[in-house]
């Protein structure tokens, strides 16, 4: 991305968030409270807008089918993922291309625990004066660090108190797709060799049929288009049954991926109307 500029798309993530926090209870699929604080005025799923949520979501969906859906579950999967973490030892949490991530604030648990955000300083810049506003200061248990990913590489953990004798998580939530190859093995390669027995990494990924126009649907085509035209482009994809490789190879165990059929079946009951897209799904991971 633009060294100076912040993330479009930590913003439009965010909007997601925020739409679907203002359903009722019953009926949301992943609960942030505070992702509306993060937004600027009038700042909607498609950017500066003065419609209202649904009509935004519907100029959304159908520009990008199954994109909100895949969001939306994306975050629900990583939160239940950390929940479960946090009942059996997790010491640190690290958060990669954090953008607007609120884990840190939404987690009464992780009060206790270091959290590390990194991403790009001028998103960054943003995220912690918005955070300023909310909570009028700075969370003692929060370190923020400024990492240009193309640039550097996670060796700056050291200098703000990563401890590589505890048993962390790494979340990279809408990250990996907007790596190169290299900036992906060094940032891998730092969590197999600098975390403890048991740290885990969970993340989501596209496939290269993406990145090659191969895939022959409607939100694969103009996903690939949109962010041709944005200074986030699509850079890394990869197959779900190289997966296991990729990983192993890396130094990770105990490897699983979930694809958009699970997200369909468990928080959509199979609902025609709200189906996530099928061109993206995660993995996680263990450090043996």
């Amino acid at each position: 991305m633009d060294s100076d500029k912040a993330s479009r798309s930590a913003a439009i993530i965010a909007a997601h968030r925020a739409y679907e926090y203002s359903r009722t209870d019953s009926n949301r699929i992943c609960s942030d409270q505070y992702a509306k604080s993060f937004l600027p005025d009038n700042f909607s799923v498609i950017g500066e807008s003065e419609l209202p949520g649904e009509e935004t979501i519907a100029i959304f969906r159908d520009l990008v089918p199954g994109f909100h859906e895949f969001f939306l579950a994306r975050t629900r999967y990583i939160d239940d993922y950390l929940a479960g973490q946090l009942t059996v030892g997790l010491e640190q949490l690290v958060i990669l291309g954090a953008g607007f991530d609120t884990r840190a604030h939404r987690f009464e648990e992780l009060g206790a625990i270091r959290v590390f955000e990194v991403d790009h300083p001028a998103t960054q810049a943003i995220k912690k004066a918005k955070v300023e506003e909310l909570f009028s200061t700075l969370p003692d248990h929060v370190s923020y660090v400024p990492i240009d990913f193309h640039r550097e590489n996670l060796e700056l953990l050291s200098d703000y108190g990563y401890d590589r004798s505890k048993k962390s998580l790494f979340i990279m939530e809408g990250v990996i797709m907007y790596l190169d190859l290299e900036a992906i093995d060094e940032t891998l390669l730092f969590i197999s060799r600098n975390s403890a027995e048991g740290s885990r990494l969970i993340f989501d990924y596209t496939y290269p049929g993406v990145l090659e126009n191969t895939i022959d649907r409607k939100e694969a085509k103009a996903w690939l288009e949109i962010t041709k035209k944005s200074d986030e482009p699509l850079l890394f994809g990869i197959e779900d049954d190289a997966v296991d490789d990729f990983l192993s190879r890396r130094g990770f165990t105990d490897i699983t991926t979930v694809s958009s059929d699970f997200f369909n079946k468990t928080y959509y009951q199979d609902d025609e109307e709200r189906q996530a897209t099928p061109i993206l799904a995660i993995a996680h991971a263990r450090v043996p």
